[in-house]
């Protein structure tokens, strides 16, 4: 593909790759590759997982490109119904880091895209390395199960995961129940995630807890609330004297962050399902015309290992609040590990928001070090969002390394990477406690985060170095 395919869309991609170097933790035998970012403040490292070193790390990288005399594979793409950019990238990912063609099938919530996509990749389909296909579970199953699709990858649910390597219905559970999968051909699948905020406590100020609870609040707007690495439940020390304040802060947000239209399907019994066990939840917004107000459970009860806002992600506007009790900020970092490592399901993402004045304590900061390590997640977002490394597209995305079919959650291995790295664990990003200004996508950045990306758009249409003082005029105010 890289020879024939020659479009604008490979050269962007290559582009994007930025300058990067490596080096090894030898106390802990971990590798991590920091990579340059465009998002300013912010850096990105990519751990990789036990075995690959610096020594070994080239030899591992574009591996599909190191035995070209293999036997060509066809993958077929099961394309997100959420964020419309997901199945391009995908697609993306499947022809040029692990080299075959692709047969995408859009979501039916997003097949109204198909023109779109076909108009953008035709410098791949009219050679014949990308198709695109539209339908529903019927049709998806079909192509599933034809012989000549090699490989399958899926963003999507554990559910439909599940129906895919088993089958659907009772005889797919039973299948599962067996360890018998119904499909032998490698599958792979980013399947969503209940994504922890752990909150260190410190010497925050009033405008501290203003700029996090517009984070997570904003956060929990993305995509209308139908993403899968929003920060879902945030976890915080029961200790901690401004525990109340953030809490009140983020209400604060919520009031005032608009509702959007909820058009996932089934988002409204979604949200019954969380609210009807919890009398206490509390709703922000007056919804109108298919909106849902959005929902926030606060001092949930962490030893119930069985609440619904622990065990299944909230595909709709959500946000949940639970506190653990500990002796002192190091003592609470390791026991919101535990946590989110032994309670929450999924292992995509996390976020942990840290002063770095708490961090000058050294029983606190090594707790923070081991968090960064002990936590079993695909991305680790420090002081920022998780998002964000799927935004960048060249550190891989997915979720901690799992090989169980039979026990799946978030999904198993991962896309983007454009740096062709093998066997990574885990990317975790470092922002500042608090990036000014504030980032184009924070609420309060009202109407100059619209304009910006307008001009954006504009830019990439048409690159102009006259645009650029336009773009950075509305990126800064507001």
């Amino acid at each position: 593909p890289v020879a024939r395919a020659k479009s604008r869309t490979w050269r962007g991609l290559m582009t994007t790759t930025g300058r990067w170097s490596a080096w090894r933790t030898a106390a802990k035998g971990i590798s991590k590759l920091p990579v340059a970012s465009r998002m300013p403040g912010i850096k990105a490292e990519v751990w990789m997982q036990s075995g690959v070193t610096i020594d070994n790390l080239y030899d591992t990288q574009a591996e599909a490109y190191r035995h070209l005399d293999r036997e060509g594979k066809v993958a077929l793409v099961l394309g997100a119904g959420n964020v419309s950019a997901i199945a391009p990238t995908d697609v993306l990912y499947k022809l040029f880091v692990e080299n075959q063609v692709v047969l995408l099938k859009t979501s039916p919530v997003n097949a109204y895209l198909g023109t779109l996509l076909e108009e953008w990749f035709h410098p791949l389909i009219e050679p014949g390395f990308l198709q695109i296909v539209h339908g529903g579970p019927e049709e998806g199953s079909y192509i599933c199960n034809d012989t000549r699709v090699s490989e399958i990858h899926i963003t999507g649910s554990d559910k439909t995961y599940d129906s895919i390597v088993f089958g659907p219905g009772a005889d797919g559970l039973s299948r599962k129940a067996r360890h018998s999968p119904l499909l032998s051909k490698p599958v792979t699948g980013e399947l969503g995630n209940v994504c922890p905020a752990i909150i260190v406590p410190g010497p925050w100020s009033t405008s501290d807890l203003e700029y996090h609870a517009e984070l997570l609040a904003t956060a929990m707007n993305d995509n209308g609330g139908f993403t899968c690495s929003i920060p879902r439940i945030i976890v915080q020390h029961a200790g901690w004297n401004q525990r109340p304040q953030l809490i009140d802060q983020i209400r604060k947000k919520l009031r005032s962050e608009p509702l959007n239209y909820a058009y996932y399907p089934d988002a409204e019994e979604r949200q019954k399902a969380f609210a009807t066990p919890h009398p206490e939840a509390e709703f922000f917004g007056e919804p109108t015309g298919g909106q849902l107000p959005w929902t926030m459970i606060t001092g949930l009860d962490p030893e119930n290992t069985d609440d619904i806002c622990f065990r299944t992600e909230a595909f709709f506007g959500f946000v949940g609040e639970t506190a653990l009790d500990a002796p002192g900020a190091a003592a609470f970092i390791d026991r919101a590990v535990q946590f989110a490592n032994e309670r929450l399901w999924g292992t995509l993402s996390a976020v942990i928001i840290v002063h770095p004045d708490s961090l000058k304590d050294k029983e606190t900061a090594a707790a923070f070090d081991r968090a960064i390590t002990n936590l079993r997640y695909g991305t680790i977002a420090i002081n920022y969002v998780a998002g964000a490394s799927w935004v960048s597209g060249v550190t891989p995305w997915g979720p901690f390394p799992n090989e169980n079919i039979f026990d799946i959650q978030s999904g198993n291995g991962s896309v983007h990477n454009t740096l062709m790295l093998s066997k990574p664990q885990k990317t975790v990003l470092r922002a500042p406690f608090r990036i000014k200004p504030k980032p184009i996508w924070f609420s309060s950045r009202g109407t100059a985060a619209r304009k910006t990306f307008e001009k954006l758009v504009g830019f990439e249409v048409e690159p102009s170095p006259w645009k650029v003082p336009a773009i950075l005029w509305n990126a800064i105010r507001g």
